[in-house]
């Protein structure tokens, strides 16, 4: 921890603030937004396409918000979105909490996910710039905050939503609320021209850089490379909590083994991103360290596929290691590879930029990567439905199995390519096209 300390205070006061932050922003969204759903259902007794749309909603307004989330930074300034998202994020979850009126309740999903959209990309766009060389060290250790508020986020809203979910959301608001008044009082301004003016592209129109950054091809393979690293990952709060469920039962020993798969994917990140990190960076360059990272993050289904396998002990302690073990397995090892991946792939894409409209990029990014979640959500929905159905249950891993190697493959050939270096400082990527 205390190395950690030190390599967090070696940055800029801004970076360090940005970092603390992100894991406020996850605490706070992470200590509602698991609870949500039940609340929704259970105590205001709402049929279950209405919850699922109101969540639905959330989702679709960040998703479909990010690219105008990250053309508002790069105009108007980081720290204004970053401003306006966290006030946002506070009146959404004190709404949450205090209304029960669809509307309502729809308008309040609306902000909270545009609230996402707008300070994603102005805060990895604002880390990016003030990191300057040090991007790659700097994105590792932000990854350790944001997982850090991931891990506890859901531990304090357990203890909150045990009282009243309405003190869960009130508390989570008044977080954002607090972080809203350190961003205006200690974040300096910082404007996307400050990291580097942009050559005949200031005054062009908005569809103009946006054209010019859909024929930035380089880019945009990468993005859909980088879609099955975000489908993988996600799978620790699809597939495999539902197989430790299939195996483990919905009763305490099924909880113990999905908490148990949560923690180690967190603790595992936070104890472990710097150093996997530095090993890397001495080692490969980006093209390879994100070859290597999809191809462990395709790897870590393997235990759930030699465990289909084997047979299933129709009860003691022989069932729950089989529930628990091979799905950990994999959690820690979707970790691994996430760690390799994503301090490279933030990097990435900033030299694919050419470091112009930055938060722009991320947020066409983000929404790429968040469609591949959905559709390749409802694909791996697909695969679990199939495999009961046919009795295949090796059919999900090696789905997934092959999904990784697939993207690792295509990041390879986008790496021997060169498709991956920085583009010609002359080359204007926000000319129109």
């Amino acid at each position: 921890m205390k190395g950690l300390l030190t390599q967090v205070r070696s940055y800029e006061r801004s970076v360090q603030l940005l970092m603390v932050n992100q894991f406020t922003i996850n605490l706070g969204f992470y200590m509602l937004m698991p609870y949500l759903a039940a609340h929704l259902s259970g105590t205001l007794g709402l049929a279950g396409w209405i919850v699922g749309l109101v969540l639905g909603v959330r989702n679709f307004s960040q998703q479909g918000m990010f690219l105008v989330g990250g053309t508002l930074a790069d105009r108007l300034g980081y720290k204004p979105m970053i401003v306006a998202g966290c006030v946002l994020r506070t009146l959404g979850f004190a709404t949450l909490g205090l209304v029960d009126s669809l509307p309502a309740l729809l308008a309040a999903s609306a902000a909270t996910g545009l609230a996402g959209a707008l300070f994603n990309p102005a805060v990895r766009a604002y880390l990016a710039a003030d990191a300057g060389e040090r991007r790659v060290e700097a994105f590792a250790l932000f990854n350790v905050f944001y997982q850090a508020g991931i891990l506890l986020g859901p531990l304090a809203g357990m203890v909150l939503t045990g009282v009243d979910f309405r003190i869960t959301c009130l508390v989570s608001a008044g977080i954002f609320a607090v972080l809203s008044v350190v961003q205006i009082r200690a974040l300096p301004a910082r404007r996307a021209e400050d990291a580097k003016p942009q050559e005949g592209g200031g005054g062009k129109g908005v569809l103009a850089q946006w054209r010019g950054i859909i024929a930035n091809r380089p880019f945009l393979l990468f993005s859909l490379a980088m879609i099955g690293s975000y489908v993988l990952s996600f799978q620790v709060y699809l597939a495999l909590p539902l197989e430790v469920r299939r195996l483990g039962g919905d009763g305490e020993s099924g909880t113990a083994a999905v908490a148990l798969l949560f923690a180690v994917s967190g603790l595992s990140t936070i104890l472990g991103q710097t150093r996997v990190t530095a090993w890397c960076k001495a080692r490969y360059e980006t093209g390879q360290a994100l070859v290597r990272g999809l191809a462990v993050m395709g790897l870590a289904f393997v235990p759930l596929l030699l465990a289909t396998a084997m047979p299933v002990p129709k009860s003691g302690i022989g069932l729950w290691l089989l529930a628990a073990v091979p799905p950990t397995l994999a959690a820690l090892l979707l970790a691994v590879g996430t760690m390799i991946a994503y301090p490279f792939e933030m990097d990435t894409i900033v030299r694919l930029s050419g470091d112009r409209l930055v938060a722009t990029h991320y947020g066409l990014y983000n929404t790429i990567c968040g469609v591949g979640i959905t559709l390749g959500n409802l694909g791996t929905g697909a695969a679990l439905d199939a495999a009961r159905a046919a009795g295949l249950p090796a059919l999900p891993w090696i789905t997934l199995f092959v999904l990784g190697l697939a993207c690792a493959a295509a990041l390879y050939g986008l790496h021997r390519t060169g498709r991956l270096a920085a583009p010609p400082a002359s080359e204007p990527l926000t000319a129109t096209v």
